[in-house]
């Protein structure tokens, strides 16, 4: 529903402030419905918008199953063993673990908030829902900051980065299905960037 919710924001807001973005990528123009003279309803418009929806709908489950199936530990040994520097697969993994954490604290907020008499119920008007919201951010944020202050002291006291190199606790050696996916992967990207220097550009133009 959020996802949903999202993507009709996105949508507005994407016709709002750049109604021509269709047109421009396209380079064609078949008007549907004249509103002003800035906002006119076209064809290429709505196809854009179209598959900017469905890159949504393709991307984000797939990286919402990704992250809540995956260890956020064998992530980063993962990225660590392809090369990535250690360090950016330890924020990585630290991002991570850290979301649980962040709405952990966004509930025990709220639930603190709303018992103080802060009403962000859909029956309390608007103004006072945001007002609520806001109430319950500010702690939010500076709870997240005093959290990151106490791993940052905690890893520098451990001499975290003092070597070039570093174990993992856990781990996962590569199979012969991890090298399948990664080269069905590198030629999905060749396939891709041939059609774009095929079609000079684009993967499909229905206005041409």
């Amino acid at each position: 529903m959020l996802l949903l919710l999202f993507m009709l924001i996105n949508n507005i807001a994407i016709f709002l402030f750049a109604p021509e973005q269709g047109v421009l990528i396209y380079g064609t123009r078949n008007e549907l419905l004249f509103i002003t003279n800035r906002y006119m309803v076209t064809s290429e418009q709505l196809f854009y918008q179209l598959n900017v929806t469905l890159k949504y709908f393709a991307v984000v489950p797939v990286a919402l199953v990704f992250f809540l199936t995956t260890e956020p530990g064998e992530f980063a040994s993962s990225l660590n063993t392809i090369k990535v520097h250690f360090k950016v697969a330890y924020a990585v993994s630290l991002s991570l673990r850290y979301i649980p954490d962040v709405q952990r604290s966004y509930r025990e907020i709220s639930q603190a908030q709303q018992a103080r008499g802060v009403d962000i119920s859909k029956k309390a008007p608007l103004r006072a829902r945001l007002a609520g919201i806001l109430a319950i951010l500010f702690p939010l944020v500076f709870t997240s900051l005093d959290k990151i202050e106490l791993i940052s002291n905690a890893m520098e006291l451990r001499g975290f980065g003092r070597l070039n190199k570093r174990t993992w606790f856990s781990s996962r050696a590569f199979t012969k299905w991890d090298y399948v996916i990664i080269g069905f992967c590198i030629l999905c990207i060749l396939l891709s960037v041939l059609t774009l220097i095929i079609n000079n550009g684009r993967f499909y133009n229905p206005f041409v």
